[in-house]
């Protein structure tokens, strides 16, 4: 059975995490090839499917606003998305912290605007994933 994952991003510029086993996530991200990411994250469960509900929330609020979402509260946060309302999506600027929520080594990227209905799917996808 394939893990639960999820991608973001077109070919240039993506992000993707992706559960490799139990509590293990992978964090990976590439912009144009010149600055990558690719580490391991502790993750559990219900941790994920917390930072989906939440994801998914905001994008079935009606205000369509700009949104911000941690994967975990505190110090071993991986993951941010920043979201931007443009046109009928959102585009993401990135804030992947491989030592937990760490100032000093981060790394931001921006990821080109996702229509709002693909990102519901994408992210219904990994809900369901995880809630199987």
């Amino acid at each position: 059975m394939e893990q639960p994952r999820i991608r973001l991003g077109n070919d240039d510029v993506w992000l993707e995490l992706a559960r490799t086993g139990g509590d293990t996530w992978q964090v990976t991200a590439d912009w144009c090839s010149w600055l990558t990411a690719d580490f391991t994250a502790d993750l559990s469960t219900a941790e994920a499917v917390d930072f989906v509900a939440r994801i998914l929330s905001h994008l079935n609020a009606p205000s369509g606003g700009r949104f911000s979402a941690a994967v975990t509260p505190g110090r071993n946060n991986p993951l941010t998305l920043n979201a931007e309302p443009v046109g009928d999506g959102f585009a993401f600027l990135v804030r992947l912290t491989p030592n937990g929520d760490d100032d000093v080594c981060h790394l931001q990227m921006e990821i080109d605007p996702i229509a709002t209905l693909e990102l519901r799917e994408r992210f219904n996808a990994l809900h369901a994933a995880l809630v199987i």
